[in-house]
């Protein structure tokens, strides 16, 4: 990961770093810089391992390119969905209202209709 640092931005970072800490704590900063990374490379190296060991034989099998965050572009799926060409969906049209209804099936003694998707 680069996270788009090039040789140029990195020497200007360093320069202003030289000038912000002075000479004399620049070096006890870029070591602890350097632990840190370190660790961090440490913690990512145990997290896949634990992956690796809870998942199995399929950790090695998953195309991990395809979940990168970075490939998708929003304006090619909105696109696509929007010239999706699904059949349409035929809605019956509402002749009377819920709470018309609810009252016509007390008049007729039959309960309310019930979604349990609602609930």
């Amino acid at each position: 990961m680069s996270f788009g640092l090039t040789f140029d931005k990195l020497l200007i970072i360093g320069i202003i770093a030289v000038f912000l800490l002075g000479p004399e704590r620049l070096p006890y900063y870029a070591s602890q810089l350097a632990r840190l990374v370190k660790s961090l490379r440490v913690m990512a190296d145990g997290a896949k391992e634990r992956m690796r060991e809870e998942m199995g034989p399929d950790f090695d099998d998953i195309d991990w390119k395809k979940l990168d965050p970075r490939q998708y572009d929003p304006r090619r799926i909105i696109r696509e969905a929007l010239t999706d060409d699904e059949p349409e969906v035929k809605v019956k049209p509402v002749t009377e209202s819920a709470y018309a209804q609810r009252q016509r099936f007390v008049r007729e003694g039959r309960p309310a209709p019930y979604d349990s998707e609602a609930t």
